[in-house]
């Protein structure tokens, strides 16, 4: 059984930081595409940073670019998306996503797990 259990949000002034967490049990971080994706209040939910097994490959989506930061732990299989600088807009239920292939897509509808999210709130 995969589960993936998410960690690190809360509430975070503007122009803070925050480090969230993915903990994976039944799944290698490592062997898997590894995904982070937000939903904002009202809207869909979408993609924000991916990891795939060959190559280590990262992607970033345009809202993602420079501020966001995905990583990885092979000793603990976990997964981590380091958000920098976050402004209102950041504000948003963050998901960890894997796939069951080591390559990734940008399609919510390929990833197979979704952990249940951690709220961040950005306040101004």
């Amino acid at each position: 059984q995969v589960t993936l259990v998410e960690s690190g949000g809360g509430s975070v002034q503007a122009g803070g930081s925050v480090r969230l967490s993915c903990a994976a049990a039944g799944i290698t971080v490592s062997s898997s595409c590894m995904a982070w994706f937000r939903q904002p209040p009202g809207k869909e939910r979408e993609g924000l940073a991916s990891m795939s097994r060959p190559g280590n490959k990262v992607y970033y989506s345009a809202a993602a670019r420079g501020r966001f930061a995905i990583s990885r732990d092979v000793a603990n299989n976990t997964l981590y998306l380091q958000i920098d600088a976050m402004g209102p807009e950041a504000t948003a239920m963050y998901y960890c996503a894997a796939a069951t292939s080591p390559y990734c897509s940008r399609d919510r509808e390929y990833y197979n797990y979704w952990g249940r999210g951690t709220q961040v709130t950005v306040s101004s």
